[in-house]
């Protein structure tokens, strides 16, 4: 595989993935006020840069498995966090859990292929779990709250969430770097 060379959208600061009057992640108004809103607003950010660091890019580059042998790819981290979304959901929930989105194990990113469908349901599955899970937290005021058969503390559970999306947004950092060599933010 070649190594794309490495770009970048911004005109203001090279460094940078776009010029921030361009940031979908800035909200400028006033910085959120409160742990819930400030959990939530680092929440919000990181599921944005996941979708910039996906923005542009085909099918086939969204299913590119840039640094084999691994199985990880942007479109494989969009299913494995939609994935995750849903495991949340059914550890703070008390009925019969949901089955899992992707069958087998580690179905998120060997299902990750490139063909539009495949990409237009796994942004539509991450749409929804998420969706999902706001819904269920979105009604419990106090942060020390206990939810579903695993007694999951609520502010431990929007860090974790994140902490993973975090973690993601890290590795799609390098994986679109390997695909198109953009870079950055």
């Amino acid at each position: 595989m070649s190594t794309p060379e490495r770009w970048t959208q911004a005109t203001v600061h090279p460094d940078m993935w776009l010029d921030a009057a361009d940031d979908p992640r800035e909200a400028g108004g006033p910085a959120a006020q409160g742990e819930r809103a400030t959990l939530e607003e680092y929440l919000r950010s990181y599921r944005l840069t996941l979708r910039l660091k996906c923005d542009g890019l085909d099918a086939a580059q969204l299913a590119t498995r840039s640094v084999p042998p691994s199985t990880m790819s942007l479109l494989g981290l969009v299913r494995h966090l939609a994935e995750v979304e849903r495991d949340w959901r059914n550890w703070i929930t008390t009925g019969p859990p949901a089955d899992g989105l992707y069958g087998e194990p580690d179905g998120d990113f060997l299902g990750a292929v490139g063909d539009d469908a495949v990409v237009e349901a796994t942004w539509a599955d991450l749409a929804r779990e998420q969706a999902a899970t706001d819904a269920v937290l979105a009604p419990v005021a106090d942060l020390s709250s206990t939810l579903g058969r695993s007694q999951v503390v609520v502010r431990d559970l929007m860090v974790h969430r994140i902490e993973e999306y975090a973690r993601h947004c890290g590795h799609a950092d390098l994986l679109r770097e390997c695909v198109d060599g953009r870079v950055r933010q």
